[in-house]
């Protein structure tokens, strides 16, 4: 069924809790890439321009130790979205209290408050210990949250797949919940590419570790057209196969389970036909080989030209792709062709709804300039492999049905 969407809400006048995904990259106290306070600004906005009451927060890395609070300290982010929205954000230092308590009962229509770190709360420095509360969905924190607002509102994709007191268990003490803005993209796309995707439906998968993703595998052997595979985990299964991959990398405790899929795939599994090898992990030019001609000191690094033409032949007529995972190792500018190709195949698809589902796969759309060519970039790693896998997530079932 439709989720509620915070379009759905009647905001004015009432304060929205707004759970955002501000896991931002920080260096020395200094965000280094705001996207994902960019792209929770649409959401914020509405309420705001429709007289709601913004109570904005998120978590901020992990807080396992002392060290931990200051090195985490999501100051430097309010500050941020007080200049991208172009209002002022009201920031108060604490997770609970009365600082907190009176500053969201004093909130006006059209006003932004924002609070600390979420995650402040799995550390008790009385204590000196690590108690996870927000992780763990403590029942009183959840409680204690909600009671600050009167609608809660999730946009915070990233944290989907893990019931903590910020989502369930706010959820969980409000009358009214929905989703964000850019929950509402996550659910239409890599739910929609899951559930009820247009066809031909090819997926692409690539990273390190077949047993990574060996639950993604077996779903979308099961609802798409055809799974393409790059990236190390290519090895597991030309090893499976009974070719000499020579010394690159390999789960040797995967190769029946690399079997088991094989003969489940019954065609629909690609496997790349060349790579780029070297002897040594090191960033310098390789040779092309077919998979059929590694020697025992070759190492596989990324896929190769006769692969990426090979992938094109699979995606041509595609109306669905869903792309999680590197090429190769693409971070090295000798062994990232094979994922600027796929980059580039995916952007010059036609009438095809491109989701690249988080991770490193986005990380690399973005860095190679393509971001702007895909339909949708999922703004969570972990959630969208288990959104893939069909996977309930707890952050999205805690929202209201429409």
């Amino acid at each position: 069924m439709a989720k509620k969407i915070v379009s759905n809400l009647d905001v004015k006048g009432k304060k929205v809790l707004i759970r955002v995904d501000f896991n931002v990259p920080m260096k020395n106290g200094v965000i280094t890439d705001d996207t994902r306070v960019r792209a929770a600004l649409p959401t914020i906005k509405y309420v705001i321009d429709n007289h709601g009451k913004a109570i904005v927060f998120s978590h901020l890395g992990r807080v396992k130790e002392e060290a931990d609070i200051a090195k985490n300290d999501i100051a430097p982010v309010a500050k941020r979205l007080e200049e991208l929205i172009g209002k002022p954000v009201k920031f108060v230092n604490a997770t609970r209290g009365k600082e907190l308590e009176d500053a969201a009962a004093s909130l006006a229509e059209g006003e932004i408050l924002m609070f600390q770190n979420t995650r402040y709360e799995d550390f008790d420095v009385a204590a000196n210990k690590e108690v996870k509360k927000e992780s763990k969905n403590d029942a009183e924190l959840g409680a204690y949250w909600a009671s600050l607002g009167d609608v809660f509102v999730n946009d915070a994709f990233g944290t989907a797949h893990r019931a903590a007191a910020s989502n369930v268990g706010i959820a969980a003490n409000v009358k009214e919940t929905a989703a964000g803005f850019l929950l509402e993209k996550e659910i239409k796309y890599v739910g929609g590419a899951v559930d009820n995707p247009v066809r031909p439906f090819v997926a692409i998968l690539g990273g390190s570790k077949v047993s990574d993703k060996i639950g993604v595998i077996e779903s979308l052997l099961d609802k798409a057209d055809k799974v393409l595979i790059g990236g190390a985990m290519m090895f597991t299964f030309l090893k499976a196969m009974g070719k000499n991959i020579g010394s690159s990398r390999c789960e040797d405790d995967k190769l029946d389970l690399a079997n088991e899929l094989l003969a489940k795939a019954n065609g629909k599994l690609v496997l790349p036909v060349d790579a780029v090898c070297n002897t040594a992990f090191e960033d310098v030019k390789g040779t092309v080989k077919s998979v059929d001609e590694f020697a025992n000191d070759d190492m596989g690094l990324d896929i190769g030209p006769k692969s990426l033409e090979l992938f094109a032949h699979e995606l041509a007529g595609a109306k669905t792709v869903v792309w999680n995972g590197p090429m190769g190792v693409f971070e090295m500018k000798n062994y990232a062709a094979g994922t600027i190709g796929v980059c580039e195949l995916l952007a010059n698809l036609n009438d095809a709804n491109t989701i690249i589902g988080g991770g490193d796969s986005a990380a690399a759309a973005e860095s190679l300039g393509y971001a702007d060519k895909m339909s949708h970039i999922s703004t969570g790693g972990g959630a969208s492999l288990e959104y893939l896998e069909g996977k309930a997530l707890p952050g999205i079932t805690c929202v209201d049905e429409l």
